[in-house]
C-alpha cells in the first residue's frame, strides 16, 4: 500500500505555518509559495526531479524546528534571538534523518544566509548550496512583499529590488533565477485561491510503501514538531507512537498494519499546533471557550489529513482518539459500534500517556497510580477494558520509563 509522501509533508507544513503565524505573523500557505518558487527556480536551473523533490520538501519544512527552538528558548531563559541560528541547526538535523535520494545537506541549515556573508552563520556567495540560496530568496520575497496579496503592478518594482540586492542579500545565481521566472503569470498563481492547485501542479510527486523507512523517520520527525509546542508534552506524541508500535506487537499486528498505527500515531496531535500555547500551559481549569478551543485540535487532525492519498484509515485513527464508546467524546461523537480496534487502542494510548506524563494539573505518575483511572473510564463504558486489560500487562515494566522508539535497522 502506497502513500503519498509529498502530500503529508504539506500538511505537517500547513500545520507549522500556524505556529508560525501564532508566533512570528507569518501568513497562511508560506510554506507552499516558499515551495512553489523553488520548484520554478530549480527547473530554470536545470535540477532534475529528485534534486527538485529534495528542494521543495526542504522549501516546506524549512522551519520544521520553530517549536523546538521557541521551546528551547523558553526552558533556557533566553531571549528570542533575531537569526534563528539554533532553529536551522535544529532544522536540518531533521532533515537529515529523512532519506531523500538527492543530497540536502545545508539547504536547511543555511536558508537565512545572504550573499555578503550578513546570515547567522556568515556564509558568502558560493560557500552554501545553490538549493539554500533559492529557499532564502524565495522565503524572504514571500515574507516581505505578502506575495498571496501583492498587486501586480508591483511586479517592477519587486523585480528591481531583487536585481538591486543581488550580490548583497541576495546570490547572483538565486537573483538570476527568480527574475527568470517571477512574472505576472507565477504572482497569480501564488494566491491563496490558486496556491493549492499550483502546488499540486508544480511540486513532484513521492510515493512510498506504509512500511518504507522513509515514512517512519518522518512520522517521528513529525511527532517531534508537535511534542515541542508546550514543555507539557514534549514527549507526549513520540510515546504514544512507541507504545502503539509496542501493543501492535503484543497483538501480533502486521508490519504494515503495525506502521501505519505507528503512524497515526505519531501525527494524532497535529491539530494541537493550532491551539495557543497559554492554554495549552494553562495550570488552572479552562473556561469553557478554552476547553472549546483545545476540543477543535482533533477536528484539526482530520482536516489536515484527510486529503492525504492513502490515508483513509490513518486520518480515521488519528482523529479518533477522543471519542467514547457513549457517544459522548468529540469530534464526531462516534459510539462503540462506529470505533474500530485500533481506534479504540489509540484512545486507550492517548489517555494513558496524558494520565502518566506531567502535566500543568497534575505530577508524573506511575504505572499503578495511572491505572485505576483507565479502569475507572472502562467502567464506566468509555472505553475498551479488553484493551485496558491488556495496557495493564505490557505497560508495568515501563512505569515512569519511556517506551524505546522501533528499530528501524531490525530485520
Amino acid at each position: 500500500m502506497n502513500i503519498r509522501m509529498d502530500e503529508l509533508i504539506n500538511a505537517i507544513a500547513a500545520a507549522l505555518e500556524i505556529v508560525e503565524s501564532e508566533l512570528l505573523g507569518a501568513s497562511a500557505n508560506h510554506g507552499k509559495r516558499t515551495a512553489v518558487l523553488c520548484a520554478m527556480m530549480g527547473r530554470e536551473l536545470a535540477m532534475n526531479e529528485e534534486e527538485i523533490r529534495a528542494l521543495t520538501s526542504c522549501a516546506l519544512l524549512h522551519d520544521n524546528a520553530l517549536t523546538e527552538y521557541v521551546l528551547y528558548k523558553s526552558k533556557n531563559g533566553d531571549r528570542y534571538d533575531k537569526d534563528f541560528k539554533l532553529h536551522c541547526l535544529y532544522g536540518q538535523r531533521n532533515v537529515d534523518d529523512l532519506p531523500f535520494k538527492s543530497d540536502v545537506s545545508g539547504l536547511v541549515l543555511y536558508h537565512h544566509e545572504r550573499a555578503d556573508g550578513g546570515g547567522p552563520f556568515g556564509k558568502k556567495e558560493g560557500e552554501f548550496p545553490i538549493g539554500a540560496q533559492l529557499i532564502a530568496l524565495s522565503e524572504m520575497i514571500d515574507i516581505k512583499h505578502h506575495l498571496h496579496q501583492t498587486p501586480v503592478k508591483k511586479i517592477s518594482a519587486i523585480q528591481k529590488e531583487i536585481s538591486a540586492e543581488s550580490g548583497k542579500r541576495y546570490t547572483k545565481t538565486a537573483a538570476d533565477a527568480m527574475l527568470a521566472v517571477f512574472n505576472a503569470d507565477t504572482l497569480l498563481m501564488l494566491r491563496d485561491e490558486n496556491i493549492n492547485e499550483t502546488a499540486a501542479r508544480m511540486l513532484p510527486a513521492w510515493q512510498v510503501d506504509v512500511g518504507d523507512e522513509a515514512l517512519m523517520r518522518l512520522a517521528g520527525l513529525s511527532a517531534k514538531i508537535i511534542d515541542r509546542k508546550s514543555v507539557f508534552t514534549r514527549k507526549h506524541s513520540v510515546q504514544i507512537a512507541n507504545r502503539a508500535w509496542l501493543m501492535g506487537g503484543y497483538y501480533g499486528f502486521d508490519p504494515v498494519l503495525r506502521s501505519k498505527v505507528y503512524l497515526a500515531a505519531s501525527i494524532h496531535d497535529i491539530g494541537k499546533l493550532a491551539s495557543p500555547t497559554n492554554v495549552l500551559e494553562k495550570p488552572g481549569k479552562l473556561t469553557d471557550v478554552e476547553f472549546a478551543i483545545i476540543k477543535g485540535h482533533v477536528k484539526k487532525t482530520y482536516d489536515l489529513l484527510c486529503g492525504i492519498t492513502g490515508f483513509e484509515d490513518i486520518c480515521r485513527w488519528a482523529s479518533s482518539h477522543h471519542e467514547k464508546f457513549d457517544g459522548s467524546g468529540y469530534p464526531f461523537a462516534k459510539n462503540a459500534e462506529e470505533l474500530d480496534f485500533v481506534s479504540r487502542l489509540l484512545a486507550c494510548t492517548d489517555i494513558y500517556q496524558a494520565v502518566s506524563e506531567e502535566r500543568p494539573y497534575h505530577p508524573e505518575r506511575s504505572h499503578a497510580e495511572t491505572m485505576p483511572i483507565l479502569w475507572n473510564m472502562a467502567e464506566k463504558g468509555y472505553i475498551d477494558s479488553q484493551i485496558v486489560k491488556d495496557f495493564d500487562t505490557v505497560m508495568a515494566e515501563y512505569s515512569k520509563r519511556d517506551v524505546p522508539p522501533p528499530n528501524l535497522n531490525a530485520p
